[in-house]
């Protein structure tokens, strides 16, 4: 008796070992993938593809699967210091956004998508510093942005990356460039100022010439204008006030007095 409860007692913990591995064989071979997710399959080495979203099995020790993330990723590039096309030493940094859009690429191609991704963004950022003025840094950003995007989006392709947006933000100028920028800034609105001074110069210039033709063509004109002075003379209060003569009274005497003299002889 004591025999037969012993071979029960066996074949039972037997039996409980069997369930628990096969509970175990069951968990790792159902794989759940979310919506924003992808898993990568490879049976036996060999890649068998992408799949999910969603629930699905696997076999289990002959499939392995890789999980990756399909959502956007925001990679700051850290400043990179770089020499223009101009010779100046300018500390740029950016950002760029990235999404993997073939998830067997991206594993299979590459050891390492994001390390890979920001390596490139670095390299590519101090290239295109160096191939550009600075005025061009600081003028045409967008230009930079595009084509910063433009050449790490053509080297990461084979990766299964798309790189969407690339974006410099700031740009650190030496103290020196700084204050050459402040003094030629200073410089270019003294010459606005000055020119803006002489076009109204000129405009004066050319009313009083056009006055003076209307003027001389027109007598009666100078009279009425020095009745007007007359006016703003009188309104400002001056104890002295100097009447002007019209030359034209001048002559007038001038020929009276002579044509007396005259008839006198």
């Amino acid at each position: 008796m004591e025999q037969i409860l012993e071979l029960l007692g066996g074949f039972g913990l037997s039996a409980l070992i069997v369930v628990i591995v096969l509970i175990m064989l069951l968990s790792s071979a159902i794989k759940i993938v979310q919506e924003y997710e992808r898993g990568v399959i490879f049976r036996l080495g060999r890649l068998i593809g992408a799949k999910g979203p969603g629930l699905f099995f696997i076999i289990p020790i002959v499939d392995r699967m890789v999980k990756v993330d399909l959502r956007v990723v925001t990679l700051d590039i850290p400043s990179q210091e770089a020499i223009t096309k101009d010779n100046v030493t300018v500390t740029v940094n950016a950002v760029a956004y990235f999404r993997v859009v073939d998830p067997s690429d991206a594993i299979v191609q590459v050891q390492d998508y994001m390390k890979a991704t920001w390596q490139i963004a670095q390299t590519t950022l101090r290239s295109v510093l160096g191939q550009s003025e600075l005025d061009e840094l600081l003028t045409q950003r967008e230009q930079i942005n595009r084509k910063l995007q433009q050449i790490i989006d053509e080297q990461t392709a084979p990766w299964g990356i798309k790189v969407s947006i690339v974006e410099v933000k700031d740009v650190g100028l030496p103290e020196s460039m700084k204050r050459a920028m402040a003094a030629q800034a200073e410089a270019e609105r003294t010459k606005r100022a000055k020119i803006i001074h002489a076009d109204g110069e000129f405009s004066a210039a050319q009313r009083l010439t056009e006055a003076a033709g209307t003027m001389a063509t027109q007598p009666m004109a100078i009279q009425l204008r020095y009745l007007q002075t007359l006016g703003d003379i009188a309104t400002e209060k001056n104890s002295t006030i100097i009447f002007p003569v019209p030359i034209e009274f001048m002559r007038a005497f001038g020929s009276f007095f002579g044509s007396q003299e005259e008839a006198d002889e």
